[in-house]
């Protein structure tokens, strides 16, 4: 379980490709922190740590992670955020995020809005029901408050320290990236299912 506060911004050192999935080294200080077993959000997609050595881990990416996700994408150089798992005692700051991905979505737009930056995310159509204003949702594994509803998916705000602290900064229109809506909302509405006659 995570937060979707970022503890960093790791590089992605090597994706090695195969018929059967894919080994990520990712470069991040908080590979001295986790072993192998441990769970890292890597752009909200919760991962297994495989090895851990001096300031890189690995994790392997199944095929249908890959192919879910905008984890298939990534590239040598490119930046992921980066979560470790959420220990009991510890604030949650953000809102409660499984790192199980449920669309590759892609950036509509994005326009400056005063010192924040606006993302219009389209979202495929049966997960838009669980989006509302002023709920949460995580976006490459960072926990935002929905800006707005649109009639195509939603629109998030990005203050100042979003932008320094995460890689939502290079978000440019087309781009892909990883969305899981509000946990709590999935299972309300199969709560409720259980009282319709």
């Amino acid at each position: 379980m995570f937060t979707g506060i970022v503890n960093e911004i790791g590089t992605v050192e090597e994706i090695a490709r195969t018929d059967g999935g894919a080994r990520l080294r990712v470069r991040a200080g908080l590979a001295r922190e986790v072993a192998a077993g441990d769970s890292v959000s890597v752009n909200g997609a919760c991962l297994t740590v495989a090895t851990a050595a001096g300031d890189s881990f690995e994790s392997d990416v199944m095929n249908h992670t890959l192919s879910v996700t905008a984890l298939g994408a990534l590239e040598a150089g490119g930046r992921v955020n980066l979560e470790t798992s959420v220990r009991v005692g510890e604030p949650l700051g953000g809102h409660l995020v499984q790192g199980h991905v449920d669309a590759a979505a892609q950036v509509a737009r994005t326009h400056e809005d005063g010192f924040a930056r606006r993302v219009r995310i389209s979202l495929p159509e049966a997960l838009r029901r669980y989006v509302v204003e002023h709920g949460s949702v995580a976006v490459d594994g960072v926990s935002l408050t929905v800006a707005a509803v649109t009639a195509d998916g939603f629109e998030v705000s990005l203050i100042p320290e979003t932008l320094e602290r995460t890689t939502l900064a290079e978000l440019r229109e087309g781009a892909r990236v990883n969305v899981e809506v509000d946990l709590i909302a999935r299972y309300a509405e199969r709560l409720m299912k259980g009282f319709e006659g």
